[in-house]
């Protein structure tokens, strides 16, 4: 990346001086994004610098405005082009960012405004005028998610603005959009919502098919790699950063032997070694054992580049070409690719790749031998022979790496140059492309209504942790399992239906190890337990602290969502976000509680009846935090307690005729 340098900004100058210096500063004092970075181009590959694991085509920084598309692309205006340019490149090399389209959307939202509402793309002329308008279109163009990122992004640009002196009208902007909302579980839209995240049951019953029967090279990689995805809650881009070397067995204290992976998480978590459950170990075992067959060959391609710096890779039975000095176009054909091809073909070849022909013969025509072997060291993957610095991975060492073009279904497969498989190979053939043919395609797999089978590796690692959610597994575990080091993550892979939840509280009712509170011991002796549990929970659905099965058909919610004083709330032990949320609402009833006494010792009126109000809150929350506190009440347990004591309408009446909360019964 080059040495980086500070900007200082003069604070006895106008913002238009300081937005010069600026510019000057990235252009002329900056080597990020390469030293030889052409500034005025409004196109930047900056594909070296910005590493997206699994990830290996070209990521471009476009300095496109808002209204461009892929067949229109128009700049943003001067002098908002060059600020954005220089933004880019100052902030990432002040921390590495790794999305660099966050920013660049919301830049564009801000040359837009400015274009709209002034007339020009004068970035010194931002105010928060500007910035709110920048943030509503963002709102108004963008799913909600995305909004508020941007809505982040353009409080960045602000704060870095202000600091920086660049424009005079500036005071601290916040950003206006407000995070999305948890979703509920229940409705027509939650039940899409979900089905979006999954993997469809025909996609499920697929699989396995296609793994057993696929004997085409990118099919049996494609196959092997979700059936990995299937055993562990992995990111895509960490199963295509696995060594070849990755299993690991250990036996425990009995003997028993237990088989796991070697893992680098993808988001901060310490690289581990994640246990494959028993059930899952003979498919994870069978599945490395095909990738290797199909890859060993360009891992050895990438050990002999890493041992013959600057000489060509040949087979033993080609090496006698190393000793000419020149090549027929038969010879170069037969060293670039695995397959016969025309000596059309090699001509193209040579063509594209800059290699000089000459005339051999009257009939044939050839090329250097040292012109052939410069063409194909120059598609070497860049950065080699590592493959990724961070956990120190060289190509020679990964599983997922393959002979250039062999998972292309139409270019023809080199013999002497290799590439790691990318997302976008397996995305392809697991149906993002509509051009491109899938696995379920080539294998006759159709969903019912007649539509192409689609999947997302992501969607795997959705499904696993919404397995392990109904399955009890704890919050920590589970985030554990899945490489995360917040547990709040947990949430958005839990996908849990109505029906599942449902179903989970009627058989915990009356087991005691599962149900804690009035409902665990009940007895039941005229009608099974299942019959009333389905009369007692006849519905449910998701609050902030746990799971309300108030039946609204029957009468609508008698307490105005104040949950926690119900006795239809269920809480779950080992949800952490709303055991937080029942905690910190414990510390605001014991606040509350002592400032009504000090208004009580005050003599205030009416103050008596909110000390007792709040003292009871106080109490019962107690109670709950102290079930979730007990090692003796295990992971998953549904909490349940009884009904608080509520004034009837006699006790009311008395309390009004004689005033005072001490004549209220008991």
């Amino acid at each position: 990346m080059g040495d980086f340098t500070l900007f200082s900004p003069s604070a006895n100058v106008a913002a238009e001086k300081n937005l010069a210096a600026f510019v000057e500063h990235a252009r002329t004092q900056l080597q990020v994004f390469g030293a030889n970075l052409d500034f005025s181009q409004n196109e930047w590959n900056v594909s070296s610098a910005v590493a997206h694991k699994g990830q290996y085509d070209d990521i471009r920084l476009l300095f496109t405005n808002q209204e461009s598309s892929k067949a229109n692309k128009v700049a943003m205006e001067e002098p908002f082009l060059s600020f954005a340019k220089s933004y880019m490149r100052y902030t990432f090399g002040l921390a590495s960012i790794k999305n660099v389209g966050s920013p660049l959307m919301a830049l564009r939202a801000l040359e837009y405004v400015l274009r709209s509402n002034i007339g020009t793309a004068d970035p010194t002329a931002i105010d928060a005028n500007i910035l709110n308008r920048a943030s509503q279109v963002a709102k108004e163009r963008l799913a909600a998610s995305t909004a508020y990122q941007i809505g982040g992004q353009l409080a960045s640009i602000a704060a870095f603005m202000r600091d920086n002196r660049l424009t005079s009208a500036m005071a601290i902007w916040k950003n206006p959009l407000k995070r999305p909302a948890d979703k509920t579980r229940v409705g027509k839209q939650y039940d899409e919502e979900r089905a979006e995240k999954l993997p469809t049951p025909t996609a499920l019953e697929a699989l396995p098919r296609i793994f057993r029967e696929a004997t085409e090279p990118g099919d049996v990689i494609t196959a092997s790699a979700c059936a990995l995805m299937c055993s562990s809650p992995d990111r895509v881009n960490e199963v295509l950063l696995m060594r070849e070397a990755c299993e690991v067995e250990k036996k425990d204290k009995d003997g028993k032997t237990h088989y796991g992976l070697r893992w680098w998480p993808a988001k901060g978590a310490e690289p581990q070694v994640k246990w494959i459950v028993n059930s899952m170990s003979d498919v994870v075992r069978e599945a490395l054992g095909k990738i290797r067959i199909e890859t060993e060959e360009a891992r050895i391609i990438a050990r002999w580049y890493e041992c013959h710096t600057g000489q060509l890779y040949l087979p033993d039975y080609l090496e006698h070409l190393r000793s000419q000095d020149w090549l027929t176009l038969s010879e170069i054909g037969d060293i670039v690719y695995c397959s016969a091809v025309s000596t059309a073909s090699a001509r193209k070849w040579c063509q594209l790749n800059g290699v000089e022909l000459h005339k051999l013969t009257s009939r044939s025509s050839g090329a250097r031998f040292e012109d052939v072997e410069a063409a194909i060291l120059s598609l070497l993957p860049q950065g080699f022979p590592m493959m990724n610095d961070e956990i120190g991975l060289k190509y020679s060492e990964a599983l997922f790496l393959c002979r250039l073009n062999s998972l292309h279904e139409q270019k023809a497969t080199y013999r002497c140059m290799f590439e790691p498989v990318s997302t976008t190979h397996l995305a392809n053939r697991l149906g993002r492309s509509d051009n491109a043919q899938t696995i379920f395609d080539r294998f006759g797999f159709y969903e019912p209504d007649g539509r192409r089978v689609y999947v997302t590796t992501h969607q795997f690692r959705h499904y696993l942790n919404t397995l392990a959610q109904a399955g009890g597994l704890s919050q920590l575990d589970i985030a554990k399992w899945s490489g995360r080091k917040d547990l709040r993550q947990n949430g958005a892979y839990d996908h849990q239906s109505t029906q599942s939840l449902l179903i989970k509280m009627r058989e915990a009712v009356g087991d005691d190890e599962r149900m804690v509170g009035p409902l665990s011991g009940r007895k039941i002796t005229i009608i099974s337990r299942d019959e009333f549990s389905r009369l007692k929970i006849p519905t449910a659905h998701t609050t902030d602290f746990g799971y309300c099965v108030h039946d609204y058909v029957m009468s609508p919610c008698q307490l105005n969502r104040d949950c926690l004083s119900c006795e239809e709330l269920i809480c779950i032990k080992g949800q952490k976000e709303k055991e937080d949320r029942v905690r910190k609402s414990l510390a605001e009833a014991e606040l509350l509680a002592t400032k009504a006494q000090t208004a009580v010792n005050s003599g205030d009126f009416g103050a008596e009846e909110w000390l007792v109000a709040h003292l009871e809150k106080a109490k019962r929350l107690k109670e709950l935090v102290g079930i979730f506190d007990d090692p003796s009440v295990p992971e998953g347990a549904f909490v349940h307690q009884a009904a608080p004591r509520r004034p009837s309408r006699m006790d009311n009446a008395h309390t009004d005729r004689v005033g005072g909360v001490g004549a209220r019964s008991d």
